[in-house]
């Protein structure tokens, strides 16, 4: 059995394409199935590159994706048809990563994207003018500046749009007519853009953060929606962690630290409890946080503890570790959170079997 080979990137973070471009490569030389025009993979090779697994020459490819599969072919199921799509779920539920990876797999290009904002303009999702060429020659081609949304139009691709519903609702609804007619109407030059074959659009949305506007009843039809859920089993949502920990601490360059199992396990416990409002055993009751203790939080929780241990630490991972990270993740809110935080240390964490040392250190925080 072998693994596709990466080559070390000068970046912080490559893009998934180059990241994982052993992997495509290798998908692509094996994929005997019906690609639809301008896809990279066929769909079925999409769904295996997002889940993982081991082709018939031993290739491994990693899974991008833990979860249900069958979301993940009702994702790109859409995006072979006319229908854009929409991934949604609460903060952290990897809504981002699956939608550059659906990018990466089909058109071999995952950086076609508009950020959503409170300050994104329609001309992000239209097109621009470069100023001084308009002012002196007046509305050319030459003087246009194409946004992704054109750029992928013009070239069959697929365009990203994160966090749709932070826009400001009359931004969002330049996206009517985009994906409703597949053009892109230009009156200053007389002429429109019209999409070819592999065209589409995946946008990104939760309805936890502040600052969300609604979608309108139009754009919503345009959408084919599929909701990503936070890991329904903790065992599984262990396994995301300790994967992704291992990913980022070689990414970033860690020094070496062991991602303790335990710790692991004890930050997915308190973040899991805390979300539901209840311990494990249903037997204690808890104060909800206002912040969303998703599966990505707990990440960044321990690795900023392998931070901690590799600098300042002994080079193994402890409570006292992950205990800053934790308290930071929980109390967002300085006065309901901290209040939560404080009665599930009492009544939960002081009482539990061996977690003195996960005590102690958050309450010396």
């Amino acid at each position: 059995m072998t693994t596709a080979p990466s080559t070390p990137s000068p970046v912080l973070r490559p893009h998934a394409e180059v990241e994982f471009a052993a992997e495509l490569v290798a998908l692509s030389a094996q994929d005997t199935r019906e690609r639809p025009t301008n896809w990279r993979l066929s769909p079925w090779a999409v769904v295996a590159y997002l889940m993982g697994g081991e082709l018939a020459d031993g290739t491994v490819i990693t899974p991008k994706y833990v979860g249900n599969r069958r979301l993940m072919e009702m994702a790109v199921a859409t995006l072979a048809t006319d229908r854009a799509l929409l991934l949604l779920g609460v903060p952290g539920t990897a809504k981002t990563w699956v939608s550059e990876h659906l990018a990466a797999a089909i058109s071999g290009d995952s950086t076609l994207l508009v950020q959503g904002t409170s300050g994104t303009t329609e001309e992000q999702l239209r097109y621009g003018w470069n100023y001084a060429r308009l002012l002196t020659e007046g509305p050319t081609p030459a003087a246009l500046v194409p946004s992704p949304v054109q750029r992928a139009m013009e070239r069959g691709a697929i365009v990203r749009v994160e966090e749709l519903t932070r826009m400001p609702s009359d931004v969002q609804d330049a996206l009517v007519t985009v994906l409703s007619e597949k053009a892109l109407p230009v009156p200053e030059l007389g002429t429109e853009v019209q999409a070819v074959p592999g065209f589409n659009l995946i946008a990104t949305a939760n309805d936890r953060d502040r600052g969300v506007n609604d979608l309108s009843a139009a754009l919503r039809r345009r959408f084919n929606t599929v909701v990503l859920p936070l890991p329904a089993d903790p065992e599984e949502e262990v396994r995301i962690v300790q994967r992704r920990v291992a990913e980022l601490g070689a990414a970033l360059r860690l020094p070496e630290v062991p991602a303790g199992a335990e710790e692991i396990r004890r930050v997915v416990t308190v973040f899991r409890e805390l979300r539901s409002g209840a311990t494990e055993d249903g037997k204690v009751s808890v104060k909800v946080p206002s912040g969303s203790l998703s599966t990505a939080e707990a990440i960044s929780v321990v690795v900023g503890g392998m931070a901690l241990a590799a600098h300042f630490g002994d080079g193994s991972l402890s409570a006292a570790d992950v205990a800053a990270g934790m308290v930071g993740a929980v109390v967002k809110d300085p006065v309901h959170d901290a209040v939560a935080w404080r009665e599930y240390l009492e009544a939960v964490v002081r009482d539990r079997a061996g977690w003195d040392d996960l005590y102690d250190a958050c309450r010396a925080l």
